[in-house]
């Protein structure tokens, strides 16, 4: 049990730095030679994973923020089906709330892509 997690343990890493790997590379590539220097490749390159990161977080948690609502409004539904309407009510609002998480997490990853503010300091100049 304990060799099959961490194969897949190691899978995932090996993964992961193929995937951050062929980024560099495949951004390194489209930089004409001698016009863009590698300063702005990788600051281009951490802004794309930091986006990839903001909303893969943002999803998680509202993911888990949304199956948490509804899993406590099953359970009191199930225990007093009597008050469905105030606890459905409350659900859809805790629910909107989670995800409105998703889409400031997305918010932030255009930022980081489209406006980053600190691109002027990289790639003006």
């Amino acid at each position: 049990m304990i060799t099959k997690i961490r194969k897949t343990i190691v899978t995932c890493l090996t993964m992961i730095a193929v995937l951050l790997t062929a980024t560099v590379v495949s951004a390194a590539e489209a930089a004409a030679p001698g016009s863009e220097s590698y300063i702005k490749v990788i600051f281009a390159v951490g802004a794309m994973v930091g986006a990839g990161i903001a909303i893969g977080g943002g999803a998680i948690g509202a993911g888990a923020g949304i199956g948490n609502a509804a899993s406590g409004a099953c359970q009191a539904v199930g225990r007093n089906p009597g008050v469905q309407g105030k606890v459905m009510m409350t659900m859809l609002v805790g629910m909107a709330m989670a995800e409105s998480i998703a889409i400031y997490a997305l918010v932030v990853s255009l930022v980081l892509l489209y406006a980053n503010p600190y691109a002027k300091f990289f790639i003006a100049g």
